[in-house]
């Protein structure tokens, strides 16, 4: 049974720094590429980050324009778990995050359709 958990979420203050963690379970890590997307109330649901898979990718990072040089995605490939390190949060990211899975780049980075997907945690970033 696939599953990916997210968490880590919580509320932070604007400047401030959250550690995501997306633990996933029932597929072969290595083969997918995994994403982190956010849907912040009254909005679609956006891609964040996304990180290859490091078994015939080489472990490329994708970031949308918002967040580069803010959010790091990694992978841990000993415990099947990405990290999305956000740094200089902003009240602009406050959203629900979610994880998804693909064996496919393309589909994680441009599309919605990724085969498997997270329930969300919730980041809000507030004084």
């Amino acid at each position: 049974q696939v599953q990916l958990v997210e968490s880590g979420g919580g509320l932070v203050q604007p400047g401030g720094s959250l550690r995501l963690s997306c633990a996933t379970s029932g597929f072969i890590f290595d083969f997918y590429a995994v994403g982190w997307f956010r849907q912040a109330p009254g909005r679609e649901r956006e891609g964040v980050a996304c990180i290859s898979g490091t078994s015939g990718g080489d472990g490329s990072a994708w970031y949308a324009g918002p967040v580069r040089g803010r959010f790091t995605i990694t992978k841990d490939n000993t415990n099947d778990t990405v990290i999305l390190q956000m740094n200089s949060l902003k009240p602009e990211d406050t959203a629900v995050y979610y994880c998804a899975a693909d064996r496919h780049w393309m589909v994680v980075t441009t599309t919605l359709n990724s085969d498997y997907w997270g329930q969300g945690t919730q980041v809000t970033v507030s004084s």
